[in-house]
């Protein structure tokens, strides 16, 4: 039976990665992905087929996939993060119910949350949610109604895709939205280009982040009730006594 991985490959950098997943990339024939990820990893599996395609045809992407599948080839589908975090893996499972002949096998990976979290410190040490501000594919009033929720549970609320040029103002309405149960003192955090060349992190207050400017590399970490800076560090309290 021919074969697919959908692999995540971490947040930018090939030491980030899993071990299972280099060890999947190198036995694989085709790797397919977005251009930007296939760049980030083309030096490293010197030798393979790549295929790749622009932002917004992931559909195309994953019949590109299937159809080196079906010649008999084991392809790799890679995704930036963990392949099942707003991934690839959904929409090749979904795809691949036309190809039951080929098996489609999830490889997860490092996503922005745990990695982005790390350079931090500890901000998801304790529950937490995890929201995209795109509304590419979500309406906007179905993220309002999430952020407010995850705000009135008192999560620690992790926001990937916070800006793009069509969106610039998507952090501050959302900050706006939490503003209404969480404290304006709140500790953030946002960390840029996470695993990658140019990684940075700044702490803020919920009040100050509002106004930050940000992009689609910046992952951004909002804390809970609980969540204090110490030595430098975002930090989101188990519980344990000390």
């Amino acid at each position: 039976m021919s074969k697919i991985y959908v692999v995540g490959i971490g947040p930018g950098a090939c030491e980030q990665m899993t071990i299972r997943a280099v060890k999947v990339l190198e036995r694989c024939d085709v790797i397919v992905g977005y251009t930007v990820y296939v760049d980030l990893i083309r030096e490293h599996f010197a030798g393979k087929e790549f295929l790749t395609t622009p932002m917004t045809r992931e559909v195309q992407r994953c019949e590109m996939a299937f159809a080196e599948a079906t010649k008999g080839k084991t392809v790799a589908m890679i995704c930036s993060g963990d392949a099942g975090v707003y991934g690839m893996s959904g929409l090749m499972l979904e795809i691949g119910a036309a190809y039951p002949q080929i098996e489609v096998e999830v490889v997860s990976g490092v996503t922005a949350a745990t990695a982005g979290a790390a350079v931090l410190g500890a901000p998801l040490n304790h529950d937490f949610a995890v929201i995209s501000l795109s509304d590419l594919l979500t309406p906007w009033e179905t993220i309002e109604r999430r952020l407010l929720c995850a705000a009135a549970a008192d999560f620690a609320v992790v926001l990937y895709n916070p800006s793009s040029k069509k969106r610039q103002d998507y952090l501050k309405k959302a900050c706006d939205l939490m503003l209404r149960y969480k404290s304006s003192e709140t500790i953030c955090g946002i960390v840029s280009h996470i695993g990658r060349d140019g990684e940075d992190m700044q702490l803020y207050t919920l009040e100050e982040l509002r106004d930050i400017p940000v992009d689609m590399f910046t992952t951004v970490f909002i804390g809970n009730s609980r969540t204090k800076v110490m030595n430098g560090k975002m930090v989101t309290p188990r519980g344990y006594q000390i």
